[in-house]
């Protein structure tokens, strides 16, 4: 076992880790910019290293800097959250190269996946099911065009190396495609320095469903049930929960065999998720691997009783898994995502300083936050700043719990989704389990 891990991240996450490795006996040191010398992880960890100032290319994403921080503290293993460098290729295999154990997915597993053209025919070998569209990257609009009318419109392109919603366009008529085209790959180039595009048919309707994955050094495979994500604004999760009010137990055995097939294609190591999107007839199609831990981890560790991050670090450790598929049975879990964001005011950003928090408690409550009365929310990174998880028998209980919860958390000094998401859990379709990915378009915020 690892004696001592570095976690290259910061946040809710950052001391998430911290604390299991805490009860595995494992040493820690922190990571931090300049302007998170005051956060928990770093006040938590048995050590800490400046690694640069607040700019995440000088701090977080600064690889030499973090590699030198492992090397001067002894660290034999690295965690890399998620987000920043937890699914890059190269940072992966440096690790290797200086004897640091990447607690996560080898370079050769990201790189097959990291690229979503070069992911789908990974998938299709494997044989799960794809959204019908281009076989690869598109040459041109001519191309595009062509297979467009071949799968039919509304048509969708993607940028192969996008994320969060970037350098994506729905397409519902072929006049439209020439400006989608040159807007997709402009946005993608200026994000991701790669403006490779391809199509696939717009799924409409659809709800976004993923199946957690484990898997170990020996080819074992497993899959951990799943988590209905639909509910989203431009793309950004909102509520995520376990299980998925439209999943059938059919289904979810169809998509976690699935799910474990495209895993065992590329001998996946580590804990992951494969994403689908689920029209309203219950076809399920391949979108993307996440090679990480995800933000809402949580909600499957609540649903299984079982810890995903001690789960990973044994991976990485060479534990075999057991293999054991997981099907909740009496337990429903769900997170709200609690942002610095102010609701009525198009989501803008609020960053300062927290004057007063109460957070929620009581039986089958969790909080995974950094926060605490004081500490000033930078304005550099991303603007989470908890997530409120609740564990019930039943989806309405769940619901009823998470409504009570949210009432209790307060956090002053300022403005938060809280209101956002109280309204969410009293809406009646929601609470029916009536949504698609769409919900947030017409939900209105009173």
């Amino acid at each position: 076992m690892f004696k001592k891990i570095l976690i290259a991240n910061r946040g809710e996450i950052a001391l998430r880790i911290i604390r299991t490795c805490k009860e595995m006996g494992i040493k820690t040191v922190a990571v931090y910019s300049t302007v998170d010398k005051e956060s928990l992880h770093v006040r938590f960890a048995d050590e800490a290293v400046c690694i640069g100032p607040a700019p995440s290319p000088l701090s977080y994403l600064n690889i030499p800097n973090i590699i030198a921080a492992a090397e001067i503290t002894n660290a034999d293993a690295i965690h890399p959250g998620y987000g920043f460098l937890s699914e890059n290729a190269k940072f992966s295999e440096i690790c290797r190269k200086h004897g640091i154990k990447f607690i996560g997915a080898t370079p050769e597993q990201i790189n097959s996946m990291g690229d979503k053209a070069n992911a789908k025919a990974t998938m299709k070998d494997a044989g799960v099911p794809l959204i019908p569209g281009s076989d690869g990257l598109l040459e041109d609009t001519k191309e595009g065009k062509r297979v467009a009318v071949e799968v039919g419109y509304p048509v969708i392109i993607k940028a192969t190396a996008g994320g969060g919603g970037r350098g994506m366009r729905i397409i519902w008529k072929e006049e439209d495609f020439d400006a989608a085209w040159d807007s997709a790959r402009q946005e993608s180039k200026a994000a991701f320095g790669n403006d490779g595009i391809y199509l696939e048919k717009y799924i409409e309707e659809p709800r976004h469903i993923e199946i957690q994955l484990a898997g170990d050094q020996y080819g074992t495979v497993c899959h951990l049930s799943e988590r209905d994500c639909s509910i989203q604004r431009r793309h950004q999760k909102l509520v995520e929960e376990c299980p998925s009010p439209f999943v059938t137990p059919e289904m979810r055995e169809k998509m976690g065999n699935a799910a474990k097939a495209g895993a065992a294609m590329i001998a996946y190591e580590g804990v992951g998720t494969i994403e689908f999107l689920v029209d309203k007839h219950r076809n399920f199609y391949f979108m993307e691997m996440n090679t990480r831990i995800q933000v809402e981890h949580p909600v499957t560790e609540e649903v299984i009783n079982y810890d995903l991050v001690k789960e990973q670090i044994l991976i990485a450790a060479g534990v075999p898994i057991s293999g054991k598929d997981y099907f909740p049975k009496d337990r429903w879990a769900m997170e709200c995502r609690i942002n610095a964001e102010d609701p009525y005011n198009n989501f803008r950003p609020c960053p300062g300083k927290i004057t007063s928090l109460h957070k929620p408690g009581g039986h089958g409550v969790r909080v995974d936050t950094h926060i605490y009365a004081g500490y000033t929310i930078p304005s550099n990174y991303d603007s989470m700043i908890a997530k409120l998880i609740v564990i019930a028998q039943t989806r309405e209980e769940c619901i009823v719990k998470m409504d009570r919860s949210l009432q209790e958390f307060i956090v002053e000094g300022v403005e938060t989704t809280i209101p956002l998401q109280i309204q969410l859990m009293r809406n009646d379709d929601f609470k029916a389990g009536n949504f698609t990915t769409a919900f947030m378009d017409t939900f209105k915020l009173v």
